[in-house]
């Protein structure tokens, strides 16, 4: 009896090895396409631009591609913009976003779906399409100023094109739609009780809104903003217009490097610093976020 125990059991871990190494082999089968999407697509195009960064204008090995980038002002200059406008551009939109998912997630289903195809409907309408608009709206005799000047708030049309708070304006209305969606998504999954519970102990609204609510929405608001500051860091259409070349942002830089040098050394390296520095936000990020859930925990 002990021998036949002892065979079926064998057996039985013989069946899990094999039902389990299928199972390997069905994963593997199932990820090598996708694997090899992103290899042809992002592994060797993004090898390949490092590659050039290290090369300069004869094919010899050199790091001067870097070299300038931290020893050149207008090269520090274009960074250090590129960051600062990512960082008001986040910023802003975190203001005007958060409010207007905190309303969806507060309101009925009729509402929320009315308000989400407000959200939603300038997210379809291509960029060059909005970034016109939006510079029809903000010139000089557009119908802002009018409105401005016929209200008395100024005494002159006030310049919003063709500045840094041109790009600023027509960045964030883009990016709106990448902060509110995560945001609302985090609000909905709020449990109600946790705010019962709080006024049921005597907790104003506004102190249940900033001790409970506020804090479980901080993941969604977190994705929201770290998406919203990275896709900032990229921007070419809106800057270039709205900016009328007085705004310089690194994809800028990256085409100009491209197109009218054409120096794709120097190109290649904002390209590669563009990257390390999304990748470090991003390992940041998750850092944080890992520290925050065990704390949580």
């Amino acid at each position: 009896m002990i021998n036949i125990a002892a065979d079926n059991a064998s057996r039985n871990a013989d069946g899990l090895k094999s039902d389990a190494r299928r199972e390997g082999l069905w994963m593997l089968a199932v990820t090598v396409p996708a694997v090899l999407l992103i290899t042809v697509l992002v592994l060797i195009p993004m090898s390949w631009l490092s590659w050039l960064s290290l090369l300069d204008e004869n094919g010899a090995f050199t790091l001067q591609n870097y070299t300038r980038l931290a020893v050149s002002g207008a090269y520090v200059s274009i960074l250090m913009n590129t960051f600062i406008i990512s960082f008001a551009v986040t910023l802003l939109v975190g203001l005007l976003g958060y409010p207007i998912a905190y309303l969806m997630a507060q309101s009925s289903a009729r509402v929320t779906s009315l308000l989400l195809t407000a959200v939603l409907l300038p997210y379809w309408t291509p960029v060059l399409v909005r970034t016109y608009g939006w510079i029809a709206i903000l010139q000089r005799n557009g119908p802002l100023n009018d409105v401005l000047v016929a209200f008395g708030l100024v005494n002159e049309p006030v310049q919003f094109l063709y500045q840094t708070s041109g790009a600023i304006i027509g960045m964030t209305q883009i990016m709106l739609p990448y902060l509110i969606i995560p945001v609302y998504i985090a609000l909905r999954g709020v449990d109600k009780d946790y705010l019962k519970a709080a006024a049921g102990l005597g907790a104003s609204p506004t102190v249940a809104f900033w001790r409970i609510y506020f804090p479980l929405s901080l993941p969604g608001f977190a994705a929201g903003a770290l998406l919203v500051f990275i896709l900032s860091l990229g921007f070419y259409v809106v800057p270039a217009l709205m900016g009328g070349g007085k705004v310089t942002m690194i994809a800028m830089r990256i085409e100009r490097s491209v197109m009218v040098y054409p120096n794709w050394g120097a190109a290649s390296a904002l390209a590669v610093v563009l990257l390390v520095v999304t990748l470090l936000l991003l390992a940041i990020s998750i850092r944080i976020a890992s520290l925050g859930g065990g704390k949580l925990r």
